[in-house]
């Protein structure tokens, strides 16, 4: 039975000003723990991380201690965490990202840590640096808290389809320059040099995809899709990728943008969520490995 609370509807329309806003104010955090991370392959040192109230740095090094950055989707705030005890809490509500970017950095220098980020976004059309950026000021809580419910029931499913690997595969992360919920299974292989993606640079695609991956994941919207979606790629794209048939019957497969697709809502109104939204990740991912011709019997888990 579908429980409306956990899988709640979502319309782009309904919270864009709010999700322009919030993405950037994932990018000031994502872009902190990118700096101080050591670097990790495929940009692994990167990401956001599901947590019990919202998405999490999860421990970030500095010197001898540690800190972390988590939104809480549930309270409504930034917290700053470090390791010495020292703690700085920041409202998340209707602000602009200049002020938002301002509080953090002042935060973090009460907490005696000092950071210089890249402040322009990226992988987004309006390129206006953080400190600059007055524009976009939304912040609906009540649909922020509907994203979180959707993303944390999502992860869910995600790390229980990650189980089932035993090859090489990322964790279940957030990636705060595309938005997006993600986890990516590795054939073993090493994969042609990446064409490159728009506003990407070069050095991000051709590290992120060095090895034969298939990767699946769920995404807000935008641009092209004007709802949200869960989604599957295989790269590099194995011929007869795109005509092999998958599950449910609402999946596609997007010319456009090169992947399986598989609407929201389909999952949201379906009678079981999890398992409509397994059943589209186990097929897309078959139908990747099985045109690549991926050792499965080797790769996983069995049972």
């Amino acid at each position: 039975m579908t429980h409306p609370e956990h899988w709640p509807s979502l319309p782009l329309a309904d919270w864009q000003p709010t999700l322009l806003t919030l993405h950037r104010w994932t990018q000031i955090a994502g872009k902190i723990r990118m700096t101080l991370s050591p670097k990790t392959n495929h940009w692994w040192h990167v990401p956001l991380y599901v947590s019990a109230r919202g998405l999490t740095t999860s421990a970030i090094p500095y010197g001898t201690r540690t800190f972390t950055i988590e939104f809480d989707f549930i309270a409504h705030k930034l917290d700053i965490m470090s390791s010495d005890g020292g703690s700085r809490e920041i409202a998340l509500a209707p602000k602009s990202v200049a002020e938002f970017y301002r509080e953090v950095m002042d935060a973090l220098h009460a907490l005696n840590i000092e950071v210089k980020i890249y402040t322009t976004p990226v992988e987004v059309e309006d390129t206006t640096p953080f400190e600059e950026d007055r524009h976009h000021a939304s912040y609906d809580a009540e649909a922020v808290h509907r994203f979180w419910h959707v993303v944390r029931h999502s992860d869910r499913v995600l790390q229980q389809f990650r189980g089932k690997f035993i090859g090489k595969c990322s964790p279940v992360h957030f990636f705060w320059g595309s938005f997006d919920l993600a986890v990516t299974r590795f054939s073993g292989r090493t994969a042609p040099r990446h064409p490159g993606a728009p506003g990407v640079a070069d050095v991000i695609t051709t590290e992120a995809y060095s090895h034969e991956v298939s990767s699946a994941g769920w995404w807000p919207g935008g641009g092209a899709m004007d709802q949200p979606a869960y989604y599957s790629y295989a790269y590099p794209a194995p011929e007869g990728y795109s005509d092999r048939p998958v599950r449910p019957k609402e999946a596609y497969f997007s010319k456009e943008l090169g992947e399986f697709l598989l609407p929201y809502e389909a999952v949201r109104v379906a009678a079981s969520p999890e398992e409509t939204l397994m059943e589209f990740l186990q097929s897309t991912y078959e139908a990747a490995a099985d045109s690549a011709g991926w050792d499965r019997a080797a790769l996983e888990a069995a049972g």
